[in-house]
């Protein structure tokens, strides 16, 4: 661990890194205008780092032997933000070569073909570039508080999905199917 000196000469232990230290690792985002991927990488790329490694969740057209026409998310942007950063520094706590993070994820519509989430992460080497992007997806659907919801094609409605993964830590897959109409 670093020490500074003060001006009077007595050293003090570093500090903790200030918010705007942590900005300038962490591009978050939950937002309706979801950045581009190319935005996420020219952020994470940095001259130290010989490693970006991303991942980004698309919107698929079925499940289950339905036609999905989109997915719908919702969420409490302060909070969500909020549980987004803790992830980044629970991330850089397990994978300290970690230099910087993007992670978004939309809120509303999100059509077939289009990313509802992306995540990015710089670091010198691949191993924990590639291990920390699997660790913040994990992560992310187990922790951050934003609700998904898929909708049909025709009269199949919609239902509100919990991710398999993490269930009441079950292997196991939970939908509600909306009692009202979808539009």
């Amino acid at each position: 661990e670093m020490a500074s000196v003060s001006e009077q000469g007595a050293t003090t232990p570093a500090a903790a890194p200030s918010s705007d230290e942590q900005d300038a690792r962490y591009f978050i985002k939950v937002t309706e205008d979801l950045p581009t991927l190319e935005e996420c990488n020219a952020f994470v790329s940095h001259p130290s780092c010989g490693a970006v490694s991303s991942f980004v969740g698309i919107t698929r057209n079925n499940f289950d032997g339905k036609t999905v026409t989109k997915l719908s998310y919702e969420g409490y942007v302060p909070m969500a933000e909020k549980e987004l950063r803790k992830l980044c520094d629970a991330t850089r706590d397990k994978y300290p070569s970690v230099r910087r993070i993007a992670a978004v994820h939309v809120l509303g519509d999100c059509p077939v073909g289009r990313p509802s989430v992306i995540l990015c992460v710089s670091s010198p080497h691949r191993r924990d570039a590639l291990r920390s992007v699997e660790f913040l997806i994990d992560e992310l659907k187990a922790k951050v508080p934003i609700w998904k919801r898929e909708v049909y094609e025709g009269d199949e409605g919609s239902a509100w999905k919990e991710n398999i993964e993490w269930h009441e830590g079950k292997s196991q897959r939970v939908m509600v199917k909306d009692k009202g109409q979808c539009d």
